[in-house]
C-alpha cells in the first residue's frame, strides 16, 4: 500500500494544545435501534463505546448514528461521562409539526452539549427529501438557535443541498465525509464540480473524514491525494475539519493510520495549517470551548 501504512500510529505535532476528532461515533445495539447496521460489515455489528477506542485520546465531537432523539440523549450521557468530549451532533425529527419545541428541548437537556443536528439523508429513500417545503421551518430554527447542520450526503444530494442552503443564508453547514466521493469508480469530475459550487457559500465547511472507507486502498495518500487537492483548492485550509469517523473507519484502517494519512495530506497541501484542520476549524464552526469540556 502506498502512502501511510495501515496500523501505524502517528502523534500529530499540531501547533495548538488540543487535537479535535470532529466526527466520532459511539453506539450500543443492545440499547437502541441502529437499523443501518443490518447491511453493515460484520465487524461493526456490536457496541462501540469509549473504552473500545485504542489510541484515540484526542478531544472529540460525538455524532449521531441512529434517527432517534433518544440516541441523542444517550450521547449526552456519554459526553458527560467521558473527559475530552466537547459536544454532540444529534438528531431530531425535522418534519415534526413541533420541531421547534423538539430542538429547544434537546438544547435544554444537553446543557450546552448540543452543537448541531444531522438528519441521516443518505439513508432516506427519497433523494429529493432535502427539497421538501415541510423542512423550511426546521432549517430556519437551526439557524436561529446557532446550531450547525451536518449534511450526511452522497453524490445524489449535492444539487438538492445547494438549493436548500440557498433558502437559508447564514445557516452554518458541515458536509460530512466530503459527500462520500466514489473514489474507486473514478467519478471525479461531477463530484468536484458540485463540491466547488457548495464551497462558494461562505458558511459551508467540509469534514476531512470518511475518505479511507470510500476506496479499497484505505488510508492511502496516493489514492486520496486528488480528492484532497480539490478540497483544499475549493475550501482552503480554514474550512476543512478533520474527523476519524470511528468506528466506521476500522473497516479500512486504524484510527492512527487514518490520522497519519490525513496529517500527511494536510502538510502536503496546506503546510502550517495543521492546527486549523485538526482542531481550530472545529472550534470555530461548532462554537466550542475546550475550557468547558466535561
Amino acid at each position: 500500500m502506498g502512502g501511510v501504512a495501515r496500523g501505524r500510529h502517528h502523534r500529530c505535532r499540531c501547533a495548538h494544545a488540543v487535537i479535535i476528532d470532529a466526527h466520532r461515533h459511539y453506539w450500543d445495539p443492545a440499547r437502541l435501534d441502529y437499523a443501518w447496521l443490518a447491511g453493515a460489515p460484520p465487524s461493526l455489528k456490536r457496541a462501540f463505546l469509549p473504552a473500545d477506542l485504542v489510541g484515540g485520546d484526542d478531544a472529540c465531537m460525538l455524532v449521531q448514528a441512529a434517527p432517534s432523539e433518544d440516541e441523542t440523549r444517550f450521547l449526552f450521557e456519554l459526553a458527560r461521562a467521558t473527559p475530552g468530549t466537547l459536544g454532540v451532533v444529534g438528531w431530531v425529527d425535522m418534519q415534526a409539526a413541533n420541531v421547534h419545541d423538539r430542538i429547544d428541548q434537546l438544547i435544554a437537556e444537553g446543557g450546552g452539549l448540543l452543537r448541531g443536528i444531522r438528519p441521516m439523508i443518505q439513508d432516506i429513500p427519497d433523494s429529493g427529501w432535502l427539497l421538501s417545503p415541510a423542512l423550511d421551518h426546521a432549517f430556519d430554527h437551526l439557524r436561529d438557535r446557532a446550531l450547525v447542520f451536518d449534511a450526511l450526503i452522497d453524490g445524489r444530494h449535492l444539487r438538492p443541498l445547494l438549493e436548500r442552503l440557498g433558502k437559508h443564508p447564514g445557516l452554518r453547514t458541515v458536509i460530512d465525509h466530503a459527500a462520500k466521493p466514489d473514489i474507486d469508480a473514478g467519478n471525479f469530475a461531477e463530484w468536484a464540480s458540485a463540491i466547488a459550487r457548495l464551497a462558494q457559500m461562505p458558511d459551508v465547511y467540509c469534514k476531512f473524514s470518511g475518505l479511507a472507507t470510500e476506496t479499497t486502498r484505505g488510508a492511502d495518500v496516493t489514492a486520496l491525494d486528488p480528492y484532497a487537492t480539490h478540497l483544499f483548492d475549493v475550501f482552503g485550509s480554514s474550512r476543512l475539519i478533520w474527523g476519524s469517523d470511528w468506528p466506521v473507519v476500522t473497516t479500512a484502517a486504524t484510527y492512527g493510520a487514518w490520522k497519519a494519512c490525513a496529517l500527511e495530506l494536510v502538510r502536503r497541501h496546506a503546510p502550517g495549517a495543521e492546527a486549523a484542520v485538526f482542531g481550530g476549524n472545529a472550534l470555530d464552526i461548532y462554537s466550542l470551548d475546550v475550557r468547558t469540556s466535561p
